[in-house]
């Protein structure tokens, strides 16, 4: 059993404060996890953002579309109680609450649609296409979208490069990251040496106490194990136990492999993970548009 969608929710929601009495928000969840036969790691499981639980989510927009349907209102500090409508819709025995039964009730048509510039008919089928979200899901997925176009956008960007361009551009990304003392010692490190098998040397840290290898492919094909065999190799002739190899495309499961066995210390980043450091160290990405989600302080209303 997966978390249901907060739809699927709203009726036995309701169910619960069908015998009149006030209920915490507390209760409700814990009678709808044991319902939905729900584990402890299903109602653990995260938003994408990894903010806030995905069943807590979805229990508070079931909550909240219903509260603004009129079918229940706040008795307290997240405690919950029937209305007179709500009974009314449980007499009507639906098989299901979901966005379009709610349509019926104006107040909820103009809460979703506070501008009274479509019909309850439009609003219905916009909302069907996104039955299973709850907005900050629909915010969420569609942020996740944004950020993989931008990484594939990167990494496009990324194989248009230059050799030399790719060094400056893995130099900025290492530095951003920590390492490499300050942005001249790691400028003059890397691309010093072409020799058996090591494209650069950085420092680990500003203080220089111990140094990191570096091997940078700009490739389309995957990388596989004799490459990375070859990489180790260096390592050992260096006398270094640490390196870290950075292509713009994928990795075996050979080379996976190999890396998890030897007793160097070996980073693989593939193009996907150097494009997802990119955007997370703003290397070659600025801000756009920040959007700003606030939620109810609730302890701002308790009184003395």
């Amino acid at each position: 059993m997966s978390v249901p969608d907060y739809q699927s929710l709203m009726l036995p929601f309701l169910k619960i404060l069908a015998d009149g009495q006030v209920h915490s928000l507390g209760e409700i969840k814990d009678r709808l996890a044991k319902e939905f036969k729900l584990t402890e790691e299903e109602r653990k499981e995260l938003l994408p953002s990894g903010r806030q639980r995905t069943f807590d989510n979805r229990v508070s927009w079931a909550r909240t579309y219903m509260k603004k349907a009129l079918l229940l209102e706040n008795t307290g500090r997240a405690k919950y109680r029937i209305t007179s409508r709500g009974r009314e819709v449980l007499t009507m025995e639906p098989v299901m609450i979901d966005v379009q039964f709610l349509t019926q009730f104006p107040e909820f048509v103009e809460f979703i649609n506070p501008s009274k510039k479509e019909s309850s008919s439009s609003v219905r089928q916009g909302e069907s296409k996104k039955i299973d979200e709850t907005p900050e899901e629909t915010l969420e997925i569609g942020y996740q979208e944004l950020r993989k176009n931008l990484k594939q956008d990167i990494l496009e960007q990324v194989m248009m490069c230059s050799p030399a361009f790719f060094e400056k551009l893995v130099v900025d990304l290492l530095v951003a990251m920590g390492y490499g003392g300050s942005r001249s010692d790691a400028g003059q490190a890397i691309g010093r040496s072409g020799d058996e098998g090591i494209d650069g040397i950085i420092k680990e840290d500003k203080l220089g106490l111990d140094t990191i290898y570096i091997q940078a492919k700009r490739w389309n094909g995957s990388v596989g194990r004799p490459e990375i065999q070859k990489f180790a190799g260096s390592l050992i002739g260096q006398g270094a136990h640490k390196g870290v190899f950075i292509t713009t495309s994928t990795f075996t499961d050979g080379a996976l492999d190999y890396v998890d066995r030897i007793d160097r210390k070996i980073v693989l980043i593939d193009g996907e993970r150097l494009a997802d450091y990119m955007v997370e160290f703003d290397i070659g990405v600025n801000e756009y548009a920040r959007y700003v989600v606030k939620r109810i302080d609730s302890d701002y209303f308790v009184e003395d």
